[in-house]
């Protein structure tokens, strides 16, 4: 079975399934875990993070529904097969809902768009 490290927060808006969810998908992406590799079962990861089962279940739902991870009843949840098409398609995706995030952020202090502009650019330089 595959350690995973999922650090959750309950501080700010997003919901714990939802940090699991983004967690498991970003380490799918990065090739941290490969095609067909196990994952916890939906009640180790629930004791492990010390939250609900049914909160663990609905991530594996979504991440399933997702076509990232498939389960075998009996036997857990695995990481699924992506072509590679389809996994640029999904990093892609995951950038820009994060970006979105970080543009509702600066909106709701009153940063504009050219001094977004302006911080996006100078982190990208300091790659």
């Amino acid at each position: 079975m595959v350690c995973i490290d999922i650090i959750l927060t309950n501080s700010g808006e997003i919901p714990i399934y939802q940090q699991i969810v983004d967690q498991i998908k970003a380490a799918i992406l990065r090739g941290d875990l490969g095609a067909d590799q196990p994952l916890p079962s939906i009640r180790v990861l629930a004791k492990e993070l010390q939250i609900s089962v049914i909160t663990t279940k609905r991530a594996y739902e979504d991440l399933e529904k997702d076509g990232l991870i498939y389960t075998i009843p009996g036997k857990g949840s695995f990481v699924a097969e992506h072509d590679a098409c389809r996994l640029e398609e999904s990093k892609r995706s995951l950038v820009e809902e994060q970006l979105q995030e970080v543009i509702r952020a600066a909106k709701a202090m009153g940063v504009s768009k050219s001094d977004l502009s302006k911080i996006f650019k100078s982190l990208m330089e300091g790659e």
